[in-house]
């Protein structure tokens, strides 16, 4: 069933908006739909349903977007976003469904030390609602271990290099089902078949993401979705709220000028929700200063290992598979290293599949690198053989400085932290890396793109902050229950009918992946958003 309609079907008014369809904006147009409102979903992405997302090279760089100071290449509306930064590059979700659709599937809560920060108002911290909202983000998401986990190359591979690093791997809990089933979201889903194209977009249908749970739960209860539609700011009204679109985001697109709701949950992501609500101070709206500050990368990295003894096979194979082996899920297990003196030394680190869409250019990313003898006979043999048949992938968490800041410069938002690639985390993750590569066989490489236009910045797929919490406007955008702050009432006044609920209200690292935090925090704020306005945020599942 699509789930969404085109822009032309909006109407000029609703009770609620929600901008963004990503984990924070599913939640909030599922409950708020449930307790009778009339709710739009806003999403920039367009709809993309099971068995469309990219399966080869060229339908891969059609749903791809670049974006930089000097550059632009690609659809608005791509599925892959990314972001080139002077100091830093991001890699965000466009679709029906936000980063849901592209990301591992990684569900993790984080050390309970990351909330005993006192950087968190203590009014969440130590809210027994924030046990509830993860009790309701898993029975709604599902993670679980996949049983065949440790039959995986990959993870076989971890496993024997893991001595390095004295500590076992464990088979990662993801949102993918391994059975046939129906989501909580009501949708027949089959059981994943270990193709390994979850950061690809799940062509199976076996991954829980947003647009299989929350989604359609909020469409049956009457919400409407509007793809591709991108906003731009909002102001205040007598009335309420007014939501001011791009009308150049898409041509050929019919769009109003303006929409009107009571209430507006914005839930655009890290760089989305700051952007719209920077521009909207520039317009006049009364924001805090703490706007656009605590950016954080979540400690992430993404690198390789190079000629790993034995096969690795961690290269998706599509579906229908183009190989008579499955490499498993895109995560399958990771190592888990816990500091007890220090929280920031500690770190997560995943063993991961490339895309089998990226499979046919993976050989010229490696030929900067100096391995091109591999890189060429890979480009010849293909790469499920020869050389790339041993190489890693490692997605990594760990913690940052949350140092960052969020700003428009020529009306676009662009990261300033010029430290950012010297964070001790980096050198941390490297070493810990090179010590698995080395135990393996291969050789590090930390990014086969060093020295082409992506330079030598850090990147990431989790970025977080930028409409942080905290306990005042003097340091955080936004209260605990994601009600954005009024400054001109006062140090904890706050705008009636605004909200933030997705990644931006993390005020530092999460340390793990965030996609079961963002989630947990969602459901915790419609809680709290029902005693306030007089509904109950319903959870329940249909049998």
């Amino acid at each position: 069933m699509r789930l969404s309609q085109p822009p032309a079907a909006l109407k000029p008014r609703y009770d609620v908006i929600v901008i963004g369809s990503g984990y924070g904006g599913g939640v909030a147009a599922s409950r708020l739909a449930r307790a009778g409102k009339r709710v739009a979903v806003l999403e920039r992405g367009r709809e993309i349903p099971t068995g469309e997302f990219p399966g080869r090279f060229p339908d891969l760089r059609a749903q791809m977007q670049v974006s930089g100071a000097r550059v632009r290449i690609g659809p608005t509306t791509g599925l892959f976003d990314v972001r080139f930064g002077e100091h830093m590059h991001v890699l965000v979700g466009c679709g029906v469904g936000g980063g849901s659709l592209i990301n591992a599937g990684v569900a993790l809560r984080p050390d309970p030390r990351v909330f005993a920060d006192p950087v968190w108002p203590r009014a969440l911290s130590t809210d027994p609602r924030l046990d509830e909202g993860y009790a309701r983000a898993r029975a709604w998401l599902r993670p679980q271990a996949d049983p065949n986990a440790r039959s995986h190359s990959k993870l076989k591979v971890l496993q024997e290099a893991s001595a390095a690093l004295g500590v076992a791997p464990n088979p990662a809990e993801i949102v993918v089902s391994f059975s046939d089933t129906v989501s909580a979201g009501g949708v027949a889903q089959p059981a994943c078949t270990r193709c390994g194209d979850c950061v690809g977009g799940c062509n199976v249908g076996a991954k829980n993401t947003v647009a299989l749970t929350y989604l359609p739960d909020a469409v049956r209860h009457g919400a409407e979705i509007f793809a591709p539609v991108r906003v731009r700011s909002i102001a205040k009204t007598a009335n309420g709220w007014s939501v001011a679109l791009d009308a150049d985001h898409v041509k050929g697109e019919t769009l109003p000028a303006a929409l009107e709701a009571d209430m507006i949950v914005l839930a655009a992501g890290t760089l989305g929700s700051t952007e719209i609500l920077l521009r909207s101070r520039a317009q006049g709206l009364a924001l805090s200063d703490r706007v656009g500050t605590r950016f954080s990368a979540n400690g992430d990295i993404i690198a390789f290992g190079y000629g790993a003894k034995g096969p690795v096979n961690a290269i998706g194979v599509g579906h229908p598979a183009k190989t008579d082996f499955m490499p498993g899920a895109s995560v399958s297990g990771q190592i888990e290293i816990n500091d007890p003196n220090e929280l920031a030394h500690s770190l997560t680190i995943q063993e991961g599949a490339m895309p089998s869409a990226l499979a046919p250019v993976l050989p010229v990313l490696f030929i900067p690198n100096g391995r091109l003898l591999g890189a060429v006979q890979s480009l010849i043999s293909g790469v499920y053989k020869g050389p790339f048949a041993g190489l890693q992938t490692f997605f990594a968490v760990s913690h940052d400085s949350a140092s960052g800041k969020l700003a428009l410069a020529n009306d676009r938002l662009e990261i300033d932290w010029p430290g950012a690639q010297n964070e001790p985390v980096y050198a941390r993750l490297d070493k810990a890396l090179e010590s698995l590569v080395t135990r393996a066989g291969g050789k590090y490489v930390k990014n086969p793109l060093s020295g082409t236009m992506m330079g030598h910045q850090p990147a990431t797929a989790h970025p977080l902050g930028g409409c942080g919490v905290g306990e005042d406007a003097s340091c955080g955008a936004i209260n605990h229950k994601g009600q954005v702050f009024d400054p001109t009432g006062g140090s904890d006044a706050v705008h009636k009918g605004l909200y933030v609920i997705d990644g931006s209200v993390m005020p530092r690292s999460l340390g793990c992946n965030p996609l079961l935090t963002i989630t947990a925090l969602a459901e915790r704020a419609l809680m709290h958003m029902g005693d306030d306005l007089g509904f109950t945020a319903d959870a329940s599942i249909a049998a």
